[in-house]
């Protein structure tokens, strides 16, 4: 790391004290469920259910075709309706799995439950393999793949950081379910390979640190790493810096670490004990454009129309709309898309008009941005054309944190520029 970069972070308000400390609500979808056929940019699937068909909770009906394999599960009962092309959190409509609901919502035994004690480093990989688990931090990367081969992984992280603003689902369900996060990380830990476990929790949540190190009394290998909160914190290369002190190029097993979400561990729990694939998320619903701020426990597939309501409704007609945090988030022009098994907020904003002036040169966007670039440089580069330009100031590494947006005092929205140098530089490579 150079000595003339910048902190590469920002402490952002958390605003989490609107649903932090208020009870999780349970809803179910009023008449029907949309499940994405996606496993993040893959739509190729095999499906395995005719329209008409009868489903219960843990139905298997579709896996991919090619790429990474990711099955897909039911996350209500009741009837197969064929598939609808709607909008996604992607920006872009998709094939949905529609699902009429019956009122019995039975379940079905989807995976055998397996002892990770007893079973072998292979047979704990396959399991989650075959339970579909993915990524619930907002990635949606199958898990499997990470924990395949693990040589050269010295330790593992679990991040329980939750940097962006606003959002508590990770905070309410790890409170709620400390024995199963403990579980998916002793799992996780197995599938490794390793004798070293960090969790990542931000010193500003003492209370979630106090619950989970009271229950690692007789975990060995495992450990509570508070990190300073800030942002973007809970970003891999960022935790590897943080906790691990080093650096890497592409992937974290370069640090020899593999980084899974708090999340996702507990996913990993049910898959074991219960057999269960992932069918429900919490997830937060909150910002000052939503009435009563709070975190939603529904099926995957629930339309965000109806979890918006179940939460009292927007407070202004004008709202932006975020699938995700308002950092990392991605805007929809409507509430017509669903929750996926990758969502993890929902977050409601006032549509306030933000006029940007003309660039300062103070540097903060690069003083402040985690992978070291600098955005100002990229935003030219995208005004000139010059893709060449794009790439040597590195515009493929960008996250799209959102964190040069924040910190510019002149409201541009930097980010956006550095996303069209993304796209002119893969529209080049594939050219």
């Amino acid at each position: 790391m150079s000595l003339f970069l910048g902190e590469m972070h920002h402490h952002i308000p958390g605003r989490k004290g609107l649903t932090e400390k208020k009870d999780i609500i349970s809803l179910m979808p009023e008449k029907e469920v949309y499940i994405p056929l996606a496993a993040g940019a893959n739509t190729d699937f095999e499906i395995f259910v005719s329209g008409g068909d009868k489903v219960q909770i843990g139905t298997k009906l579709a896996q991919t075709k090619s790429g990474f394999f990711v099955p897909l599960y039911s996350s209500v009962s009741g009837t197969y309706m064929g598939i609808k092309k709607r909008m996604s959190a992607m920006l872009k409509p998709m094939d949905h799995m529609v699902i009429a609901l019956d009122e019995a919502q039975t379940k079905t035994q989807a995976l055998m439950p397996l002892d990770y004690h007893t079973a072998t480093r292979e047979e704990c990989v396959e399991q989650i393999k075959q339970a579909g688990i993915v990524g619930l931090g907002g990635a949606g990367f199958p898990t499997y793949v990470k924990y395949q081969k693990p040589d050269g992984i010295d330790c593992i992280i679990i991040n329980a950081v939750e940097c962006e603003p606003y959002i508590t689902a990770d905070y309410k369900i790890i409170m709620k379910d400390v024995s199963h996060f403990l579980m998916g990380c002793e799992i996780f830990k197995k599938m490794a390979d390793v004798s070293k476990v960090y969790i990542a929790i931000k010193k500003t949540h003492p209370d979630l640190i106090q619950v989970v190190q009271d229950a690692l009394h007789d975990k060995q290998g495992m450990e509570v790493y508070p990190v300073p909160d800030v942002y973007p914190m809970g970003w891999e290369r960022v935790l590897v810096r943080e906790i691990l002190h080093t650096e890497y190029d592409r992937l974290p097993s370069e640090a020899h670490t593999i980084i899974s979400n708090a999340t996702t561990a507990i996913a990993a729990a049910y898959a074991f004990e219960k057999g269960e694939p992932i069918t429900k998320k919490i997830v937060t619903v909150s910002g000052e454009g939503v009435k009563n701020p709070t975190n939603v426990e529904c099926p995957v597939g629930t339309p965000v129309q109806e979890v918006i309501k179940a939460c009292g409704g927007y407070t202004t007609d004008s709202v932006r709309l975020i699938a995700g945090g308002p950092m990392m988030g991605r805007t929809i022009v409507n509430d017509q898309f669903v929750i996926d098994r990758a969502t993890n907020a929902i977050t409601v904003l006032p549509n306030v008009a933000d006029d940007a002036i003309a660039c300062l040169r103070c540097g903060r966007c690069s003083d402040h941005c985690p992978a070291g670039l600098q955005p100002v440089r990229i935003a030219m580069a995208v005004n000139a054309g010059d893709a060449k330009e794009m790439e040597k100031r590195g515009a493929l590494q960008c996250i799209e944190c959102g964190l040069c947006t924040y910190v510019c005092p002149s409201h541009i929205d930097v980010t956006e520029n550095v996303r069209k140098a993304k796209r002119t530089v893969m529209l080049k490579k594939k050219k």
